[in-house]
């Protein structure tokens, strides 16, 4: 019954919305190999090996729609950018195996992919196959060749980049700008600062402003295709004294007012798509 309950939620959110689909030009009829695409990503969101810790995150994180929305293909070469604990791993490793396609992670050497190579260690079949690579690279170590990929996706990184004692943003966009290939995609989600917010709240909170994560993304080359509000959550007042670490599933407070900020759920998000262009 649980793999037949997740099939079904999966097959639910591959419906993507209108609001998903804003400014990307792509509404309305979709062609036979869209949908074995949305098909191949929600057999990847039922896949069997994914844990119960990050299943339950799926209503707030939406990966089938998301993923959608970024045009993410079974057959593409994909770069996950600082995948943590591997959430998002967990269902781009399965999909690339689908379709033939190859997953990098690419995170900080090596401290950033220890918890990914526990992973391959625990299921090498699940797993085994994802190339990793240095992020941002400094030379020595593997990276991400240029010109190789078709999707690079990172969620909830941009805020990492710009304040992690330095200021890596630009760095890190050229870097990606680089290993994508003409015309390929780079999907953020960042939890988003409103605009009319102090701009210092950048700086320990967590949350982004929308136009500091475009102006990087132009510096670099990069052109705003498209933007989502798959992954919104307007309960989220973004004025907590621990930043967006007091809300789920980090809850920094401890019981301190737990029951209101499982209630508010996790954070604000925005949801951008940017292409390099073809020339």
């Amino acid at each position: 019954m649980r793999v037949l309950s997740i099939v079904a939620s999966a097959a639910a959110l591959i419906a993507v919305p209108a609001a998903a689909m804003q400014h990307d030009g792509h509404a309305g009829h979709q062609a036979p190999a869209a949908h074995k695409g949305h098909d191949a990503i929600a057999a990847a969101v039922a896949a069997p090996t994914r844990t119960p810790a990050n299943l339950a995150r799926d209503p707030y994180r939406h990966p089938a729609e998301t993923l959608a929305f970024f045009g993410v293909k079974p057959g593409d070469t994909v770069v996950e950018l600082w995948p943590g604990g591997g959430w998002y791993t967990e269902i781009l490793a399965p999909l690339a195996k689908s379709g033939g396609g190859t997953l990098y992670a690419a995170a900080p050497w090596e401290r950033g992919l220890n918890r990914l190579k526990a992973k391959q260690v625990e299921n090498a079949d699940a797993y085994g196959a994802v190339k990793l690579a240095e992020f941002p690279n400094a030379g020595a170590n593997p990276k991400v060749p240029d010109g190789s990929a078709d999707v690079v996706l990172t969620f909830r990184n941009v805020h990492n980049w710009r304040f992690d004692g330095a200021d890596n943003t630009a760095n890190a966009f050229k870097q990606i700008f680089a290993m994508l290939k003409p015309g390929g995609t780079l999907g953020v989600v960042e939890h988003r600062l409103n605009e009319s917010d102090d701009s210092a709240k950048e700086e320990k909170s967590g949350y982004m402003k929308k136009s500091s994560i475009v102006a990087f993304a132009e510096a670099a080359g990069f052109k705003l295709a498209g933007e989502s509000e798959i992954n919104a959550n307007p309960k989220d007042t973004k004025d907590y004294e621990k930043g967006v670490w007091t809300l789920p599933p980090s809850l920094t407070e401890g019981d301190k007012d737990r029951a209101k900020y499982v209630a508010i759920g996790e954070s604000d998000r925005m949801t951008l798509k940017f292409v390099k262009p073809a020339s």
